[in-house]
């Protein structure tokens, strides 16, 4: 029974307390949150213990793992500090906003041995797992080109905006790290585009709501990602990789499968599912067992904190490429 500890309690600390708290091999033991009676309000909800401190969570002699769900700036600290306790880690994405910084945690990491995983929940999803399935079983030959398409429901707060590192490395990294894991190769040019077709007030901010980004393989594969902060019609995710052999399509999942024809319709649907938080649901819950199943076994971790490097730096370049307009060697 791997006992943990969850660092947050906010809207990513809730979905990973609760799926540990669900999970049949792990034991939540404690949530952690300095701010307010949120540690509190979801402890008592899990019939776990709370507390203010996340530090002190991490140290619990009872606590084999932590999970990190608090602000993205407090990951490098509370992540190793964690491995030098001998903890595993399971740390949100992005690791930090600063490459540099990353790049001194991912060191410090593999020093100490650490046994990380970095949580990109997408590479969860069902449906992309059996992508990745189809491609290693060489149903469509070899990848030609992948198409990302990742829209949300409407804009975030300014404030959210404001900390959040960008479009680039808040919203597109899950598809950066989607497109290096589909492509089976790394990225070595990448070049953007973006706009403010939403929000023009994002100019204050340094920000964009609209994005396209085009990159290259060193073999030449290709993929192109599209982005934008508002979908009027709901949460739309699809992917789809092309080959020398044929092609695979991941489209939008909703509520029902159930179509309705009648005098004022055909082929009518149910709406897409409303936001990440129910679309990526099983994702999130298989990357838990994910990370559970490594510990027990012994084995690697199926996203290390490189991966988290690899993504990061990636939406470095494409926000260089926006500000240049050029090209960018990755």
């Amino acid at each position: 029974m791997l006992r943990v500890a969850v660092l947050g309690a906010g809207r990513i600390g809730k979905i990973h307390a609760a799926n540990v708290a669900g999970n049949p091999k792990a034991k939540l033991v404690t949530v952690a949150d300095p701010f307010g009676t949120a540690a509190g309000n979801l402890a008592d909800h899990l019939g776990c213990e709370a507390s203010l401190d996340p530090i002190k969570a991490i140290e619990r002699t009872d606590v084999d793992a932590v999970v990190v769900g608090t602000p993205t700036d407090t990951h490098v600290s509370l992540t190793l500090h964690a491995v030098k306790m001998g903890k595993a880690v399971l740390c949100e994405k992005p690791i930090d906003l600063d490459i540099a910084k990353v790049d001194a945690a991912v060191h410090e990491i593999e020093r100490l041995n650490g046994r990380v995983m970095v949580a990109f929940n997408r590479r969860f999803d069902p449906s992309a797992r059996q992508l990745r399935r189809s491609i290693d079983a060489g149903e469509i030959g070899d990848v030609r080109q992948v198409i990302i398409t990742s829209r949300d429901p409407g804009m975030p707060p300014h404030e959210y905006v404001r900390h959040s590192g960008g479009i680039f490395r808040d919203m597109v990294i899950h598809d950066f790290d989607m497109a290096r894991w589909l492509l089976g190769e790394e990225p070595i040019e990448v070049m953007a585009t973006a706009s403010r077709l939403v929000d023009s007030g994002l100019a204050e901010l340094d920000d964009f709501d609209t994005v396209m980004v085009q990159m290259r393989t060193a073999s030449g594969r290709q993929c192109h990602i599209n982005c934008c902060r508002e979908a009027v019609y709901g949460y739309d995710q699809r992917m789809e990789i092309f080959g020398s052999a044929g092609m695979l399509l991941n489209e939008n999942l909703r509520a029902t499968t159930v179509r309705r024809w009648s005098k004022t319709e055909t082929e009518a649907r149910e709406p897409l599912l409303n936001f990440f938080l129910e679309r990526y649901a099983d994702a999130y819950k298989a990357e838990l067992d994910q990370f559970v199943g490594a510990l027990e076994s012994s084995s690697p971790m199926p996203t290390t904190p490189y991966d988290g490097r690899q993504a990061l730096r990636l939406a470095d370049c494409a926000l260089e490429s926006v500000l240049t307009g050029r090209a960018v060697k990755v």
